[in-house]
């Protein structure tokens, strides 16, 4: 009998249908395997943002128009923190869970760092990657990469993001004001011909002209340091040679990385996916791409942040484009404070007007006041999280670890994620979430404190140490010292700080 005719024994046109229907439906969760117990989650970290910096908080003179409609379709937190008021710190305690205080060499790493992450630490790609999740990071890096003497920039950087839980990675790996400038995909550097080896030092290897040697040929001057080598006409810190046809242009970094991450999205579109998207626009040397030049009032600082909103768009664009922004978890933060002069003449200072990069808070980068830690902290989840909702409750970048863990339901192994806190309903904007009870806000120059509305500053080593004490329920600005008049309050938090820093 041919097989197009029912036999007596074949399924009824019922039975069928259901079949089908089943298969269908078993395809279709295949086929976007996020769900409300595993979302993808995307966060994108921001560098030298200010709290200020953007519509939703304020910006002046400069309009984020994309970054305001996660805020409008989200959670905007007021007291949302970094960890630390520089970069690397910050980066490396959003990824280990732990405070960059606890490990030796976590400032600021030098062009030929190897890897500040040891690989027996369990991050949080690591984590969410034995939940499931495809990983990956792209962006800045400057976590270092490699071990022994240094990085083998001619050969496998490794360890690197992917022996510490990614997948995938794409990167500028250290800074674009340090050599060199290259990207780096995965274990290599991209494009690099061997034959034009890379050499990255801290002397000039052959002579080759410097910021100060060749200062008038720059497109972009220095006002302090950034004056050894001279690539795009633009002075680095450290020296570089060879890797050519590996280098990059500073006005094309964005659209690099929007490129590789909405690739990556679109290959991994079928299963939950985390994607740490390392933003760079406002770093110095700040050098956007031409079409953005011009957008603000700011100078090249607010035009860097223009690019950024241009960023968080194309995100939001592709996520849309694919049908999966309902369950897809954003976070929107920044690495550190504001900064204007940092070492380039760029005119964020003259051009600066009324916009107020910090906010209503002093400091920036650099100071362990509000300024260098408070920063926009932005929630979007549209299935689960309400929309146009503002909190207060103190959160902070060290903390989605283990948020991020208990929204997909996955353990974190004992002794991992040491200070990040499980705030799950913190983060989802639950009307009895309470949030931290405390926030440390490390810096370079000292150490912050803040329980609810007081707040410790500690800077100096020794015979210099000084210790202040804030109310900033009535003083956000930190201008007045009230240590005197409360010294019970003052040794309560000192002795809470002392305990934190000796936690183990």
């Amino acid at each position: 009998m041919p097989w197009c005719f029912r036999s007596p024994c074949s399924p009824s046109p019922r039975v069928t249908m259901l079949v089908t229907l089943t298969l269908v439906c078993g395809f279709t969760l295949s086929a976007n395997a996020a769900s409300p117990d595993k979302p993808n989650i995307i966060v994108i970290m921001a560098d030298d943002l200010g709290y200020g910096d953007v519509g939703c908080y304020g910006a002046t003179g400069v309009e984020t128009p994309h970054i305001d409609a996660l805020a409008n379709d989200g959670l905007r937190f007021t007291s949302g923190y970094c960890s630390t008021s520089t970069c690397t710190p910050t980066r490396f305690a959003f990824l280990t869970g732990m405070y960059a205080f606890r490990q030796k060499g976590t400032g600021i790493a030098p062009p030929n760092a190897t890897s500040i992450i040891k690989q027996e630490t369990e991050t949080v790609p690591e984590v969410l990657q034995k939940g499931g999740y495809k990983t990956a990071v792209v962006g800045k890096w400057h976590l270092g990469l490699g071990e022994g003497k240094g990085p083998d920039w001619n050969g496998d950087l490794k360890p690197g993001p992917l022996e510490l839980g990614f997948d995938y990675c794409f990167l500028l790996p250290t800074t674009n004001d340090r050599v060199p400038s290259v990207y780096v995909e995965n274990h290599r550097v991209r494009d690099l011909d061997p034959n034009d080896p890379l050499w990255v030092g801290n002397e000039n290897p052959d002579g080759q002209p410097t910021g100060v040697t060749a200062r008038d040929t720059l497109k972009l001057d220095w006002s302090h340091g950034h004056n050894n080598t001279i690539h795009n006409g633009i002075g680095r810190i450290g020296f570089f040679s060879g890797g050519h046809a590996a280098r990059w242009r500073d006005e094309d970094l964005a659209d690099e990385w929007v490129k590789k991450s909405t690739e990556w999205i679109h290959a991994n579109k079928d299963e939950p996916f985390f994607l740490f998207f390392a933003a760079h626009d406002l770093h110095v040397p700040r050098m956007p791409h031409e079409r953005f030049q011009g957008k603000s009032s700011l100078g090249l600082r607010g035009d860097a942040v223009v690019q950024l909103d241009w960023c968080v768009g194309e995100l939001v664009k592709t996520l849309d484009e694919l049908k999966l922004t309902d369950n897809t978890l954003i976070v929107f933060c920044s690495d550190n404070g504001p900064v204007l002069d940092d070492g380039y003449k760029d005119e964020a200072v003259e051009k600066l007007g009324e916009h107020k990069p910090a906010g209503p808070y002093r400091g920036g980068k650099y100071t362990p006041f509000e300024g260098g830690t408070r920063t926009p902290f932005i929630v979007k989840w549209p299935s689960v999280v309400k929309p146009g909702q503002t909190s207060d409750k103190m959160i902070t970048t060290t903390d989605l670890g283990a948020t991020f863990a208990a929204i997909v339901d996955q353990p974190v192994p004992p002794g991992a994620l040491p200070d990040s806190q499980d705030l799950k309903e913190t983060l989802l904007g639950e009307v009895d979430a309470k949030g931290r009870e405390y926030v440390v806000e490390e810096s370079p120059r000292g150490i912050g404190l803040r329980v609810g509305q007081w707040k410790l500053v500690r800077q100096g080593r020794g015979k210099n140490e000084k210790t202040t004490l804030y109310d900033l329920s009535t003083d956000p600005g930190e201008q007045t010292d009230i240590a005197a008049k409360h010294p019970e309050q003052l040794a309560e938090l000192q002795k809470l700080l002392a305990k934190i820093e000796t936690a183990k």
